[in-house]
């Protein structure tokens, strides 16, 4: 059965569009009033909102392809442009409201670099800036780390989306800076793929380089379970989920499925639990007690889990205190700024904290911004990541 779409939302998106693109015009009016700047101008958004109407249109029949992704990142761009545009436009015309004076060609002129400026950013983003791959470092104290592990490191991955990546070489420059890190431990949390096991499956030669002497691990993500498309029937969306369990035995990765295991060095022990995805609005299938069975509360404990979510409402204040939890999922949205002490992306509406190392009564997480990119094809601001996490005892 072919989904609905509701035509009103796209008729008050197009509404709206027009309506900002018209206030854009009228700047653009100040260099020349010639009717040809208009022409183009209209059949140039025009063509952007016509193109995004069939794209949607056309998704029951031919999927999110080619003229989907070109359809949507078009309309993204323009329409970030044209709002940095008027932003700047409307701040030079409430100040010649009170200082009585005609609009002033400097604000267009500043309002039209912002414009092109910003559609340079976003077709870097789309080039280059998805795969300008970053290793971010912590080193996170602990009074109750046993002394063995005094200086343990953990690089960790999340959200690789293979079914996303188009480009061999830099993907594999991506694996080589993740080897170079020579980590005692390797996790990767979560989001494999798209949609679909068989994304993986062109990219094992380039993961399965991956090796850490204590072993690779992985858990699952809310979208490798293909709840996001339709399949034939269930039997078949429960064999793409049995085959993308073999594709990471393949790839090297033990999967860890509300289980755990035990790390030993030099007779001293941590535990590095799992569990399958947990995530408010996402499922939560994950079972942390189960995960953590036969676990010593007072045990050292990592915890991969896909979801931050999952350690606001239930890890975070575990009985069996769970000491860092590894996740991803948000990509930082794939757009913001992190520069001059500034962080900042649209995800932080959703999530309180979206990046980076959190903390609560001695008990940390880490959320990965992804190795991969999804929906859009390309990072702004937001680059992909590599963590690098030294566990360290507190001297105390």
């Amino acid at each position: 059965m072919k989904r609905k779409i509701s035509l009103l939302p796209i008729a008050i998106v197009a509404i709206l569009f027009f309506i900002l693109n018209w206030y854009v015009l009228s700047g653009l009016l100040i260099y020349s009033l010639n009717p040809l700047l208009s022409l183009v101008f209209w059949l140039t958004v025009s063509l952007i909102t016509l193109s995004l109407i069939a794209a949607i249109n056309r998704i029951n029949t031919m999927g999110m392809g080619l003229f989907f992704k070109i359809a949507t990142h078009a309309f993204v761009i323009w329409l970030t442009a044209a709002l940095l545009f008027a932003i700047v436009l409307l701040t030079g015309d409430v100040y010649r409201l009170f200082s009585g004076t005609p609009r002033n060609l400097y604000w267009v002129e500043f309002a039209t670099a912002i414009f092109a400026l910003t559609v340079l950013v976003f077709l870097y983003g789309m080039i280059k800036g998805k795969y300008a791959y970053r290793v971010i470092k912590h080193t996170l104290f602990f009074d109750d780390l046993p002394q063995s592990f005094d200086g343990f490191t953990i690089t960790q991955i999340s959200d690789i989306h293979a079914g996303s990546f188009q480009n061999p070489k830099a993907v594999q420059k991506g694996i080589d800076l993740i080897k170079a890190q020579k980590s005692d431990l390797f996790a990767f949390t979560g989001d494999l793929v798209n949609n679909k096991a068989e994304e993986i499956k062109p990219w094992i030669g380039h993961f399965s380089q991956i090796k850490a002497p204590y072993g690779q691990f992985s858990v699952l993500g809310n979208h490798d379970y293909g709840d996001y498309i339709k399949w034939e029937n269930e039997q078949t969306k429960r064999a793409n989920l049995q085959q993308l369990k073999a594709y990471h035995a393949e790839l090297g990765f033990r999967l860890l499925l509300d289980e755990h295991v035990e790390l030993y060095k030099h007779g001293e022990k941590i535990i590095l639990a799992g569990v399958e995805n947990w995530g408010l609005g996402f499922g939560e299938r994950g079972d942390l007690k189960k995960a953590l069975t036969n676990v010593d509360p007072y045990d050292f404990k990592v915890l991969l889990s896909h979801d931050p979510t999952h350690w606001d409402s239930e890890v975070k204040k575990s009985p069996s205190k769970v000491h860092l939890t590894l996740s991803g999922h948000t990509h930082g949205m794939q757009f913001g700024i992190e520069a001059f002490g500034i962080k900042w992306s649209p995800v932080k509406y959703r999530y309180a904290h979206w990046a980076g190392i959190a903390s609560y009564q001695g008990r940390f997480l880490n959320i990965n911004r992804g190795f991969g990119f999804l929906g859009f094809s390309g990072r702004v601001g937001i680059w992909p990541e590599i963590t690098v996490i030294e566990l360290k005892k507190s001297r105390t």
